[in-house]
């Protein structure tokens, strides 16, 4: 390893010719604007202060990892080749090359212009659109960024570029030439700051082994700024099937559009890799030395779960992850279909009773409310050996009645408002979408397309009850449908009755009609239009028990 040092203009001048890359296992752009602004004040101040030293891996005649370019830096030309890979210190060289390019599209970063200039305040402006005209307009003026005492940080870019830029912007800004000479006088010293600035890196020789530079990646990432667990697989499973796992994922959600709809889908990947490798859903599964050779040899496997099994989670009335009662249901699911045997009809009915049932178990009970991982797993090699052999006589903890029961009736009643993540309401509200949930005016179903026009309705508005709408007795899952915008605000205030009433006038069908669209969220009719609250709660309690015990057992109900 050698240590060495180079400008932050040579840096742009590698960084512009494609020289310097990034290998593509390394973790995406993460840092906030205050960090961005740090290591711009430690290179602008005098004296100035070290921002840390880089790591990078000289290339040979082949490049070891598959590359990209910094973020906002000009695409490698066809054929070409970096000198070299930055393995550590992507996050600052980022912040340099996008900040003194203006390439950030949600926000400009300024130097105030003083007189004193050893500590230059660095302020960072957002930005947004508005029809088309990025806010605030003054940013992109320079007469009126200079009224206010601002300068933009990309004219201090080192090089022709900036040069050129910045005689431009001050010959826009002012007509006094006084002031165009302080200014181009305040630039010119800050700009040979940021040109000299020496930021120094350590270099691994064209002649390391890929996986010692991988390791040293892993260490040095784990030990300073931590890694995600998945950042950690990418950098293996590059090492071993000369991929991008980035890549792979990317391939895999746009064969299954679903899948980013369920929460962290890389998490998600990860969780069900260690399933169906039998193994825990761990850390220590994830930083295990050969875990993300191993996931790989399951990527297909992981493919089919993952598709089959979301589509089984809508076919069940859960749709996305704001209406997911536990995070184990998408892993567990996934992981299940991903050991069925598609090629037999038999088998597949067969395995959709017995994931029906490991699913509804799984978001009604607390089985997983402490230890999820070490439960997930001891369930999923039980249920998967079951799949495999349906005369097995393994115990599956999930399906004990005794230790895991269903929730009792009471429960259901005091259960909350499923807009909070919070798993019996939300298990409730699925419940009422699986049949339909059709909406009470236009009779449409509930369905991952329509959701987003729909909202969370109290069916006893709150008014009714009390105008308090904190009152945890009116944000009860019992009080909940979900319906279309235009629907709830139709309902406005009306009692039950009264609405009820005007949608028998409206409905063509008449009252029939009616009672069919609330049946579909399981929905006692009757009791509804008494306008009895109590009375209505535990109705509709004993529907969702019937429903729910019939779930619990698999049944397609």
């Amino acid at each position: 390893m050698e240590a060495r040092s180079r400008t932050i203009e040579a840096w742009f001048a590698m960084i512009d010719a494609s020289q310097v890359l990034l290998p593509r296992f390394q973790r995406h752009e993460a840092w906030r604007a205050t960090q961005i602004e740090g290591v711009l004040e430690n290179v602008l101040q005098t004296p100035s202060l070290p921002i840390g030293a880089l790591l990078t891996l000289d290339v040979g005649d082949v490049e070891p990892f598959h590359s990209r370019p910094i973020v906002g830096a000009p695409l490698p030309q066809p054929g070409s080749r970096p000198q070299m890979h930055l393995l550590d210190g992507q996050q600052r060289m980022t912040a340099l090359w996008r900040s003194l390019t203006g390439n950030y599209a949600d926000m400009t970063i300024f130097v105030r212009i003083e007189e004193d200039d050893t500590a230059p305040d660095v302020e960072i402006v957002r930005r947004w659109d508005r029809k088309g005209i990025m806010q605030p307009v003054w940013a992109d003026d320079p007469e009126a960024t200079l009224a206010r005492g601002l300068l933009p940080i990309a004219l201090l870019r080192p090089g022709s570029a900036g040069e050129q830029a910045l005689d431009e912007w001050v010959d826009a800004a002012t007509d006094d030439p006084q002031t165009q000479r302080a200014t181009q006088k305040f630039a010119g010293r800050l700009r040979n700051r940021i040109a000299s600035y020496p930021v120094p890196f350590l270099s691994l020789p064209v002649s390391t082994d890929k996986e010692v530079a991988l390791n040293v990646f892993i260490k040095m990432n784990t030990s300073a700024s931590p890694l995600k667990d998945f950042d950690i697989v990418v950098a293996q499973v590059e090492e071993a099937m000369g991929q991008s796992l980035h890549d792979m994922v990317g391939e895999l959600c746009t064969a299954v559009p679903a899948a980013r709809s369920f929460g962290d889908i890389e998490d998600i990947i990860l969780a069900i890799g260690a399933l169906l490798l039998d193994q825990a859903p761990l850390k220590k599964t994830y930083l295990g030395r050969d875990f993300g050779k191993r996931l790989a040899t399951v990527w297909d496997q992981l493919r089919i779960g993952l598709e089959h099994g979301l589509e089984f989670l809508r076919e069940e009335g859960i749709f996305d992850e704001r209406r997911l009662p536990t995070d184990v249901a998408v892993v567990l699911t996934c992981a299940l279909w991903g050991r069925v045997p598609l090629d037999s009809a038999d088998a597949t009915g067969r395995a959709r009773v017995l994931i029906r049932k490991a699913l509804w178990r799984a978001c009604l009970t607390d089985r997983y409310l402490k230890t999820s991982s070490t439960r997930t797993f001891a369930d999923f090699k039980a249920l998967a050996e079951l799949l495999r052999d349906p005369k097995s006589d393994v115990r599956v903890e999930l399906f004990d009645t005794v230790a895991n029961p269903l929730p009792q009736q009471e429960e259901l009643v005091r259960a909350g408002w499923p807009l909070r993540k919070d798993r019996l309401p939300r298990a409730i509200l699925a419940m009422s979408l699986r049949n339909g949930g059709r909406d009470f005016a236009d009779g449409a179903v509930a369905s991952s397309a329509r959701l987003a026009k729909r909202e969370y309705h109290h069916l006893f508005p709150v008014a009714l009850l009390g105008g308090d709408r904190a009152d945890e007795r009116v944000n009860r899952a019992l009080n909940c449908a979900l319906i279309t915008w235009r629907t709830n605000r139709n309902i406005a205030a009306k009692t039950p009755r009264d609405y009820l009433q005007q949608r028998t006038d409206a409905a063509q069908l008449g009252e029939d009609e009616v009672r069919v669209r609330l049946e579909s969220h399981l929905i006692p009719y009757q009791s509804l239009l008494r306008d009895s609250y109590d009375d209505f709660l535990r109705e509709r309690a004993t529907l969702v028990v019937a429903r729910m015990a019939r779930l619990a057992e698999g049944e397609n109900v």
